[in-house]
């Protein structure tokens, strides 16, 4: 279910980035920012990474940075044609998979070194995502409404790993960083139309440009609008950015605003045995969400002198949600309860703002910059129900009066400090060390309850503290060859949503009814990083290995479908390896990666878990309903083998071609996570596990004429039949979607089913 850079001055980049992989910065308990990491052009001696954000710098090279960082432009963006930054991620970007819980194209869970960013609550969320040094995890639980990003104003996309301190909050597993472009770097307008395949139809309109001498302006307007592939799953979206600035030697900056309406419909996930008769078919409906964003940015920076200089971001953001689910009436009772389904209705608002400054310089071999950061947020969240029947297309028609089941509001704040030191042992060695201390302060509030004079112990609060260190080396042996290490610490406190869940004995629905709150432990995570990096005659290659544990993480524990409850399960353990080969030249750009990702659990739990066959047969879990979890036990919707090809071939001076490959092995359902589920095919169907699969896409681009394009893209091009994602719960339809009486329902299998063959043209033109 649906819940729910001309280049910036190279003084911003260098004391943030120098920490981009070892550092400090500041985060947030609801949106705060933190910097964005680009890598520019290869034409100049050496590569940066600049930062643009609350936190200035000067400029690291990037044999300086000791992680496998991961960048993209916005012409590797377009090459892509990706219709999203998840669709792109996927087939661009090493270590990414998804899935596709919702299916829906806005709508995927993001998972990179085992770790994710979901639109989702319930989803265990592991990345903190950034646009324009603005964290836009969602306060109420951390999860990332892919829909709020504007594809069309992004400069440049960096993916940082490990739990870098710099970028604050909810970084366990690493940090997705978005740069938007401004007038002065993007100067000109271009207009873009695309129509294919699902009745999709889709228009994108920018301009930037000089205002004077210093100032600048830049303008995207996009619009998108499909069908779906599957039964009763439209989706439209509306994007405005605009972004205009003043940029100069001694002092620059800029505003921005973002507004974004949406309304997307994902209908889940499909058993096994409907999937078998019609791929298109859903299970009940609608599932749809509505957003309304509104998110204003300030970036600005000044030098001080010769030697320092102050930078600073202040935002203010404000999101209303609205979602509708149709769902199974579990309660059905032909005799008892004859009420077939069940309306499940919510409104969030969530309110949020925070401000950043810092102070950065470079004193004979150290880098040196000391920052602060304060970030609040508010939520209200209302849910409401009404039983109804279930049509002949699976729909809720609500027949009965409706009832208030949660009345929450929320509120947090982050306070940060930090400092970092980038210090250059000699010419070709480089030691980073930074620190971040972070006081979270999160609170839930009843509302509903205290309304009607109960008694309001189901209200929850914490306050969580945590100093986490950095250090990283690096060490260019050769020109072309460079070593690099280093070990970080994250940590992610438990959201008002998850502190107001967490209550084994009362499961809630999500986005939910809340319920009482036992204590839950803020997440801790620890990476050490290793790895080699060169340049042999063009070819850029790169290895790197990882190893992050979680302690005290911090699990969704499902009973089926959208029940369950938070609880802390103790340790996880991501660890892998990266291997990469690039090489560019005039006509030809190709690129090929693997990754290796052992995800496991690394000590012992009971889960909640009713749809495994081996549910109640553990001696170590007492109840019926739950299985053992031991470590070593693979965790689900993770492959541990990923496979990526991508290339670009200029056939002709006007004409290009490319293909994208992605391919993956197996993974674990979730409800399987202890990897023992054992289909009877009596009583319980489907074997807990998501075959492996390969996805061929294919692109095309003609030049007809000055700035006019045609272009053409052909996904999933051997129309394989395949799914990214699976559940174990309990399926009350037969494999046509007719309602069974409730002693013939049964345990089985849901799968996210991935998109057939699709095929998309359209037209750009581009002027100055």
């Amino acid at each position: 279910m649906d819940r729910r850079r001309p280049p910036v001055l190279a003084a911003m980049g260098c004391g943030l980035v120098s920490l981009a992989l070892t550092g400090a910065a500041h985060a947030q308990a609801a949106a705060a920012p933190a910097p964005v990491a680009e890598v520019a052009q290869a034409t100049l001696p050496a590569v940066e990474i600049v930062g643009t954000t609350p936190v200035p710098g000067t400029g690291v090279p990037k044999d300086q940075i000791p992680a496998n960082v991961q960048t993209a432009d916005d012409r590797k963006l377009r090459r892509s044609q990706a219709t999203n930054l998840p669709d792109f991620l996927a087939t661009q970007m090493p270590s990414v998979n998804i899935n596709e819980t919702q299916g829906n194209p806005f709508q995927m869970d993001v998972n990179y070194r085992g770790y994710t960013a979901s639109p989702l609550l319930g989803t265990p969320q592991g990345l903190s995502v950034f646009l324009d040094g603005v964290r836009i995890n969602e306060p109420f639980g951390d999860v990332v409404n892919w829909d709020l990003i504007p594809t069309a104003a992004i400069a440049n996309v960096t993916l940082i790993p490990g739990s870098n301190p710099l970028f604050g909050l909810n970084t366990l597993g690493g940090a997705l960083s978005m740069q938007t472009k401004s007038g002065d770097t993007h100067p000109g307008g271009e207009v873009e139309i695309e129509a294919g395949s699902w009745g999709r139809i889709a228009a994108d309109a920018t301009y930037g440009t000089k205002l004077g001498e210093h100032g600048h302006l830049f303008v995207a307007l996009s619009s998108f609008d499909e069908n779906g592939w599957r039964d009763y799953s439209p989706s439209r979206l509306r994007q405005a950015f605009v972004k205009g600035g003043v940029r100069q030697s001694d002092l620059s900056w800029d505003v921005s605003l973002l507004q974004v309406d949406s309304k997307l419909v994902g209908n889940g996930l499909l058993p096994e045995s409907m999937l078998a008769v019609g791929r298109s078919q859903i299970y009940t409906r609608p599932d749809q969400t509505e957003n309304h964003t509104s998110l204003v940015t300030f970036n600005g920076k000044a030098m001080l002198n010769d030697r320092l200089e102050l930078s600073g971001t202040a935002y203010l953001r404000r999101a209303r949600q609205s979602t509708v689910n149709g769902d199974l009436n579990d309660d059905f009772d032909p005799e008892e309860d004859p009420l077939t389904g069940v309306d499940h209705e919510t409104r969030t608002t969530q309110d949020s703002e925070g401000l950043a400054l810092q102070l950065s310089g470079t004193f004979g071999a150290h880098r040196l910059l000391a920052g602060i950061s304060y970030d609040r947020s508010r939520s209200h969240f209302e849910q409401t129900s009404a039983e109804g029947n279930l049509d002949a297309t699976r729909g809720v028609v609500v027949t009965e009066p409706t009832s208030v089941d949660a009345l929450i509001s929320g509120h947090g704040s982050t306070t940060s400090f930090y400092a970092s030191d980038l210090w250059t042992l000699a010419p070709n060695l480089q030691l980073t060390l930074s620190g971040r201390y972070n006081d979270t302060r999160s609170t839930t509030v009843d509302d509903g309850r205290a309304q009607l004079g109960l008694d309001t112990a189901l209200d929850g609060s914490g306050r969580y503290t945590k100093f986490n260190p950095a250090a990283g080396l690096t060490w260019q042996v050769t020109p072309d060859l460079t070593a690099y290490g280093g070990y970080s610490q994250g940590n992610r406190a438990p959201s008002p949503i998850e502190l107001g869940c967490a209550d084994p004995n009362n499961a809630c629905i999500l986005p939910n009814a809340l319920q009482g709150d036992p204590p839950l432990k803020q997440v801790v995570s620890r990476t050490i990083e290793a790895g080699l990096r060169g340049n042999w005659s063009g070819l850029r290659w790169n290895a790197s290995t990882y190893r992050t544990v979680n302690t005290d993480d911090l699990l969704f524990i499902s009973n089926g479908h959208a029940a369950g409850y938070f609880a802390n399960a103790g340790r996880t353990l991501r660890q892998g390896v990266e291997l990469s080969l690039a090489q560019r030249s005039e006509t030809l750009d190709w690129s090929i990666a693997y990754s290796y990702l052992r995800a496991t659990f690394d000590s012992t739990a009971c889960l909640l878990a009713a749809s495994n066959s081996s549910a109640g047969t553990s001696s170590t879990c007492t109840g019926d309903d739950e299985i053992a979890v031991q470590p070593g036990d693979r965790l689900p919707g993770l492959p541990q083998h990923s496979l990526k090809f991508n290339v670009d071939w200029k056939v002709l001076p006007d004409w290009s071609v490319g293909a994208q490959l992605s391919a993956y092995s197996s993974q674990y359902a979730r409800g399987n996570e202890n990897n023992q589920q054992t289909p009877d095919n009596v009583d319980f169907f489907g074997s807990g596990k998501v075959g492996g699969y390969a996805v061929l896409n294919l692109t095309t681009n003609w030049k007809v004429a000055k700035g006019l394009e045609l272009y053409a893209k052909v996904t999933n091009v051997l129309d394989r039949k395949y799914a990214t994602s699976a559940l174990l719960a309990e399926n009350a339809f037969d494999p046509h979607g007719t309602l069974l009486s409730p002693d013939q329902w049964r345990q089985e299998q849901f799968v996210g089913p991935g998109a057939p063959r699709g095929a998309f043209v359209g037209v750009r033109y581009s002027f100055d």
